[in-house]
């Protein structure tokens, strides 16, 4: 098998590719830092296949499958992304319209493009790193949130029509809640709540993604919150999430 994995060098698409790689998967690995990507590819004993590309740029997104559509992948991991902490009427706008070219469309190009290539061989696993935030809205940080919100409901309005097609395909929709990765050093801010480790996270979603499952939720916490969020009223659930997201860093 071969997977392709975005966001790879570091954080939950690095360990992602360490746990495939135990599994005697190949992998195509796809992140802006060289350097990252190289050295993983070192410690690795599958082959590996490194690109380094910013897929904030729609071009490169269209230049990476034009490189790997003849490489017959089996699995897709949709993992770059960001996000940025501070009120809405605050945050820098160039900052946020790069975040939603690289949270919604990097993965909204790639999900329809190699589902499409999915669909003709019948096989195939896609799995979108969404977050517990694609469930919910989140003050201080409203941009990431939005864009949760856009690939998670699209990651499970294609999971159902794969289904009435009665297609092999697999997608699921990976959704933690904080991890400790380097998204609070790069969104400049931090939560208030203690983050998932990162290895055991990427381990828990291969392990489901096999396993055909939808919704990946790996700690009781999100599990047992997003449970009792479908019946809370939106304006406390807006206050917990306001005093989650700590303050913008200076």
């Amino acid at each position: 098998m071969k997977a392709l994995i975005t966001g790879a060098s570091s954080g939950i698409g690095r360990d992602m590719a360490y746990y495939l790689a135990s599994q005697n998967i190949d992998l195509i690995l796809v992140a802006r830092r060289k350097e990252r990507l190289e050295d993983i590819q070192k410690d690795l004993k599958v082959k590996v296949t490194i690109m380094p590309l910013d897929l904030r740029n729609e071009k490169n997104v269209f230049k990476l499958y034009d490189k790997v559509a003849k490489e017959n992948i089996d699995i897709l991991i949709n993992n770059a992304g960001f996000g940025l902490f501070g009120n809405f009427s605050e945050t820098d706008l160039d900052r946020e319209l790069e975040m939603i070219d690289l949270n919604i469309k990097t993965y909204h190009i790639l999900t329809k493009l190699f589902l499409q290539d999915f669909m003709k061989k019948d096989a195939g696993y896609i799995l979108n790193v969404c977050s517990s935030a694609g469930f919910l809205a989140g003050p201080r940080l409203s941009t990431y949130y939005a864009t949760k919100n856009y690939i998670t409901k699209l990651t499970l309005a294609i999971y159902e029509e794969l289904r009435q097609q009665k297609s092999k395909v697999t997608i699921c929709a990976l959704c933690p809640g904080p991890v400790n990765t380097e998204f609070t050093k790069v969104a400049k801010g931090k939560f208030t709540v203690n983050e998932a480790d990162s290895k055991y996270v990427a381990k828990y979603a291969i392990d489901k993604m096999f396993q055909r499952k939808l919704i990946i939720v790996p700690t009781l916490r999100m599990k047992v919150g997003l449970f009792f969020a479908r019946f809370a009223p939106w304006k406390l659930i807006l206050k917990i999430a306001y005093h989650i997201e700590y303050r913008k860093s200076s």
